[in-house]
């Protein structure tokens, strides 16, 4: 047979039309919870226009794909995803078929979510878990198992943090490592702890200027979770990044859980019906759900206080968070953001101001008011684009900072301990 010359192969090679970059699919497996049709919200490179859907008959699958839908339709920068949908009960039996190094978003029933983690990474995909990724002790012990597989199999997996993203976490962070204004982190004693985040929170809302729908399990704390292990792990992770930035965190000597409680809101079938869409039943019975915590606790000996409370309805949610340094303390309440310090100096805080230009100093009996302008605003749902973005870099890159691992497993040892402790009655 003839041999091809090297530069006839290359003449060939040249003639012959590029073949394109495989991209990967995202799968949004069994998406009950409306953070899976936000990670929708754009397009991104590298990433197929056709996404997987897998999930059980339901109208849970239904709203996904409504959302999803809209996006495509909206008038500003609509998206063009495309979903082939399969509704079905072996839909995990279809996923283990779905192409290794995939991408596979869970966001939903949460104690599903152990189980579903396992049998994506298991499979050789890529996992974007929305929080809590672990519910209790059990759903700890799954979790250090998945990312012990996931190490072996060379994916990602990877926890939807997405208060990280928004301004006034970022600029608490700020002003915590900036020696001249904050000083050193105090260290606090139980009373009287040196960090303290609480949030409130209400189970009838609007979204995207729409009632919430809220599957009917999300009031069952034992496929929700407790709201000691929901809502707390963005507080937790929040106490970790700002206080503890890029230092690996080891659960089993850097954290000590002092005390834990929980309480329950008392919600009417009524009440139940309105926020699921489900008719009301006709009875006079009040369901009691466990979605109120509180825990002390120590890491790396700065105590710490962590509380969050869901009322049914109400205003919009609110954030409290303080941090106490030896100069000055930083606080955060009713979206706004103050420097409280004894020995005011503007001069000190001008590297922030013109790091973030359009910030401004108010003066204050305790300190200073920082103004942050709209523009810096971009809303909690704005956030999961930025955390999908950073995920998909840690694929391409096929690694996460060595720190981002260890102080997950921190965040949810932390949680479910807390919940241990709280269910114990201590």
């Amino acid at each position: 047979m003839k041999q091809l010359s090297l530069l006839a192969f290359a003449a060939m090679m040249a003639c012959s039309p590029a073949k394109p970059p495989q991209q990967q699919r995202l799968i949004a497996l069994d998406p009950g919870h409306f953070h899976a049709s936000l990670v929708m919200q754009r397009m991104y490179p590298g990433i197929d226009s056709v996404a997987q859907v897998l999930a059980p008959e339901g109208p849970e699958v239904e709203q996904y794909l409504a959302v999803v839908d809209r996006y495509n339709q909206r008038a500003e920068q609509p998206t063009h995803w495309q979903t082939e949908v399969y509704k079905g009960p072996d839909y995990l039996q279809r996923l283990a078929a779905q192409p290794a190094g995939s991408i596979v978003v869970i966001a939903g029933n949460n104690r599903l979510k152990s189980s579903y983690i396992r049998s994506s990474v298991r499979a050789g995909m890529h996992v974007l878990s929305d929080k809590p990724m672990a519910i209790d002790p059990a759903g700890f012990d799954s979790l250090k198992a998945a990312f012990a597989e996931a190490e072996e199999k060379k994916v990602q997996l990877y926890d939807m943090m997405t208060e990280r993203y928004e301004i006034l976490s970022i600029l608490q962070k700020e002003l915590t490592h900036m020696p001249a204004v904050f000083g050193e982190l105090e260290k606090g004693s139980p009373d009287n702890p040196a960090v303290i985040r609480e949030s409130v929170h209400h189970f009838k809302k609007n979204v995207a200027g729409k009632l919430l729908v809220r599957p009917v399990w999300y009031m069952d704390v034992t496929q929700q979770g407790e709201g000691i292990v929901d809502v707390t792990t963005h507080m937790v992770d929040l106490i970790q990044w700002t206080c503890f930035p890029e230092q690996v965190l080891d659960y089993t000597k850097d954290i000590v859980i002092d005390s834990a409680r929980r309480w329950p809101t008392a919600m009417t079938m009524q009440q139940f019906a309105d926020i699921t869409g489900q008719p009301a039943a006709q009875s006079d019975s009040v369901l009691q759900v466990y979605a109120n915590g509180a825990f002390s606790y120590r890491l790396r000996g700065v105590n710490a206080r962590v509380s969050v409370t869901w009322a049914y309805e109400g205003g919009g949610d609110t954030h409290y968070a303080l941090t106490r340094g030896t100069k000055a303390n930083v606080l955060l309440e009713n979206g706004e953001l103050y420097v409280h310090t004894q020995t005011p100096d503007s001069a000190a805080l001008q590297p922030l101001l013109q790091k973030y230009p359009g910030l401004a100093l108010e003066r204050i009996d305790k300190g200073w008011r920082i103004t942050v302008p709209d523009s810096y605003k971009k809303g909690h749902e704005a956030s999961f684009a930025k955390v999908m973005e950073a995920f998909l870099q840690y694929v391409k890159e096929g690694k996460q900072p060595a720190w981002e691992v260890p102080n997950t497993l921190a965040k949810y040892y932390t949680t479910t301990e807390a919940l241990k402790l709280a269910r114990n009655g201590q």
